[in-house]
């Protein structure tokens, strides 16, 4: 999933709830940004929530690599 399109999420928490999420990331050995992720999907997991994975784009055309002689 590292080749999928992200967004960005902005929002408020408590700075003692920031500091605790920073700890369990860096022991973790993940961003914070990183750890977020992995907190929802386990959220989501435990309470049967889906998450639906991203399709591929389909190409209408393709291009031909081999020339004409």
């Amino acid at each position: 999933m590292a080749n999928a399109k992200t967004t960005t999420l902005t929002f408020r928490i408590e700075p003692n709830l920031k500091e605790a999420l920073r700890s369990v990331a860096e022991q973790e050995h993940r961003s914070i940004a990183n750890m977020v992720e992995v907190m929802i999907r386990d959220y989501c997991g435990r309470n049967s929530v889906s998450i639906l994975q991203p399709t591929a784009p389909t190409s209408s055309k393709s291009r031909s690599t081999t020339r004409s002689k």
